[in-house]
């Protein structure tokens, strides 16, 4: 699993023009993209939600949890592109929809059952994603 964090101050995701997810940072919230491989379980998914609300990346190293910080969390597969042969990336290593959908789906609900105010984007839509990155602060975590 992979989960690219940013700091921001405010952030959101459209699909086909409508928004989908926003997050009302006040004043910073994190946006969480989240990127699923073939070996990745619930357990760990559940432990990474974890980490990610308790990641002291805010203003004063305080916490989303200290904070009671938004997160906009999206499925980003593109976290799994290996570029290291030619100029077309191979998204082998991501795990299929199918796969990867309900463990997305339950590190949002984790985020939700420790307490966090969670915003999503929609999962295998053409999204967009604007936001403002707070420092700017952007986090690789990788488990």
């Amino acid at each position: 699993m992979r989960v690219l964090v940013q700091r921001v101050t405010a952030a959101q995701v459209t699909v086909d023009g409508a928004t989908v997810g926003r997050i009302e940072p006040n004043p910073q919230g994190l946006v969480a993209l989240v990127g699923i491989t073939h070996t990745d379980t619930e357990a760990g998914v559940k432990a990474m939600a974890d980490k990610v609300w308790r990641l002291r990346i805010l203003d004063g190293e305080r916490s989303a949890a200290d904070l009671d910080a938004p997160i906009l969390v999206v499925s980003q597969f593109t976290l799994y592109a290996d570029t290291a042969k030619g100029r077309r990336p191979s998204w082998s290593a991501a795990a299929p929809g199918p796969a990867a959908e309900p463990l997305v789906d339950a590190f949002a609900h984790t985020l939700r059952d420790l307490g966090a105010t969670v915003a999503t984007g929609e999962f295998g839509a053409h999204m967009h994603i604007e936001l403002v990155n707070d420092g700017p602060v952007t986090l690789l975590l990788e488990a």
